[in-house]
């Protein structure tokens, strides 16, 4: 069931020149709890303009989740170890999403890390069961 307004988070949209630099800034983002989760898509193929000429060329694409009141660290963060002159950092808020997803979301980008009770955690991938083996 989606929770309408259960939480103040955004999705910012960040590309990169490299898998290497998008990484980077992932595990910094994460690990400094600006973000509680970075997604690295790609490669991904952008044209755009810059200095009156148009480009066209292949970057990666990070999204990351975050509290919406941490957009302003978050940047800064991106602008420190970001190669561009004028990197792309831009948010979203969201409006809706999983209660569950959204509690881990805020507990994840908390200021401090603390335990957290077994029925909050970030559930693990779920695994496809077949079914017994038959035979034949």
């Amino acid at each position: 069931m989606a929770a309408r307004n259960a939480a103040p988070a955004t999705i910012v949209f960040i590309t990169v020149a490299s898998e290497q630099q998008a990484e980077a800034i992932a595990r910094a983002l994460v690990g400094e709890r600006l973000a509680a989760c970075v997604n690295v898509v790609g490669p991904i193929r952008s044209i755009y303009r810059w200095q009156d000429a148009v480009e066209d060329e292949r970057e990666f694409l990070l999204l990351a989740k975050t509290r919406a009141n941490l957009f302003a660290r978050l940047e800064r963060r991106v602008r420190e170890l970001h190669p561009y002159e004028v990197p792309e950092i831009i948010a979203v808020r969201l409006d809706a999403g999983s209660a569950p997803y959204l509690a881990w979301l805020l507990e994840s980008t908390a200021s401090e890390a603390a335990p957290r009770p077994a029925s909050t955690r970030r559930p693990k991938r779920a695994t496809v069961h077949r079914g017994p083996a038959r035979k034949r």
